[in-house]
Formats: C-alpha cells, structure tokens, sequence
C-alpha cells in the first residue's frame, strides 16, 4: 500500500504527457537547469499538444543547494523512490561534472538505466561529461561547454566532438553548449516534438528570438 508521502510525489504527474526529468545535485548551474526547465514547463499552456511534467530527481529528498546557491527540493529520491516512467532525461550541468560527481557509480547507473527506456537524454554545458563517463556518447556526436573542450576531447579522446555548434543532435541524445544557449537547445527539441509553430509560441512566451536556422547546430543523421 502506497504510503501518503509516496502519492503526494505523484501529485504533479499529470497522465498523458511526457515525463521530464531533471536530474539535480549540489553544485547544479542555475541557468542549465531553470532555461530548460521554462521551456518545458510551458508545453501546458499550448494547446492540442502532449505537454510536459516537469520534476527534479537527485539522490536525497533533502533540498540541494545550486552552484549561485538556491536551494531546491527534489520531487524524487532516485535512490529510494519510485519514480515514475522517464521519457526525457536533461542533465543540466554541475560544480563536479568534471571532478567528482564522476565517480559516483550510483548516480551513473540511474544515468544508463534511464537512458535505455527514454526517448531523449539531453546535456547542458558539462552535463555531457556525465553521458560521456556513463558511456552512451561513445557512438554519437556530442558538444559541452566552449572552455571545457579541450578537457572534453582529451578525457574522451575516441568521441566525436563539435566545437563550433551550440549544441548536436545524435539519436535520442541532444548535448548542448549551455549557458543561456540552453535555451536554444530545449527549444529544438520542441520543434523536434511539436512542429516550428509551437516552439515559436514558447520562444515568445518568454521573450526568446527563435529561428533555428540561425542557430549553429548539429543533426546527426
């Protein structure tokens, strides 16, 4: 019988739209996570659309505290919950993608696991650091942070990395620069999912410019 804790994690999970989550730790850049997350979150004012839930997954129930210091509550205890069916997976990037958050087998598995069901994982800016330890780019083209490059190709020397695009496009995976390029990114995966016409209605709900042909990217075909 599910306690009273358990369903009112459930409470947002709205039936009949894609599951998105947020995978959150101490340390995680607020502009890689809030720029994804607006968009997203905004799929349920579209209409004749499937929208989005939106949720944070970390390895505690405690709040974390973001790099600039907010501290956020996870919806979701990844290491003792029941989470429920993950379709998109965005990692946004953290203090420790390059360092230490690499060496936590746990929250690596949960990074595979989740990968083999979902329909797309996404990376902001280091987060590809995370895809790249678990071990799913070593088949696709991936980007990251402009500055970690470098680092980048030199820890993953047999990857195929892009360094003049903000962000590439390779199966279900879509890595990005970050930053406030994240924008973009998410915004190509609505138009992925929904059609030009949506994602411009959620580029104006938020006051973003959107013209994807404008915007240096990557589809690997």
């Amino acid at each position: 019988m599910e306690t009273k804790s358990t369903v009112d994690k459930y409470e947002n999970i709205k039936k009949g739209r894609y599951n998105v989550a947020f995978l959150v730790m101490d340390g995680t850049f607020n502009t890689e996570l809030t720029a994804p997350f607006d968009i997203y979150h905004h799929t349920i004012f579209r209409d004749n659309i499937k929208p989005m839930n939106v949720f944070l997954v970390a390895n505690t129930s405690n709040p974390i505290t973001t790099f600039e210091g907010i501290k956020l509550l996870p919806d979701f205890n990844y290491l003792q919950d029941s989470l429920p069916p993950i379709d998109i997976l965005v990692i946004p990037s953290a203090d420790g993608h390059l360092t230490t958050d690499l060496e936590d087998e746990k929250m690596l598995t949960f990074v595979k696991n989740v990968s083999s069901e979902a329909k797309f994982v996404t990376s902001h800016c280091d987060g590809a650091f995370v895809l790249a330890e678990a071990g799913l780019l070593d088949d696709a083209a991936s980007t990251t942070f402009p500055a970690d490059i470098d680092a980048y190709r030199a820890k993953y020397p047999k990857h195929v990395v892009h360094d003049s695009v903000l962000f590439v496009h390779d199966g279900k995976y879509i890595t990005s620069a970050g930053g406030a390029k994240s924008f973009e990114a998410s915004l190509y995966l609505c138009q992925v999912l929904y059609g030009k016409s949506v994602a411009m209605e959620l580029a104006e709900g938020l006051v973003i410019e959107w013209d994807l042909s404008k915007v240096p990217h990557l589809v690997v075909e």
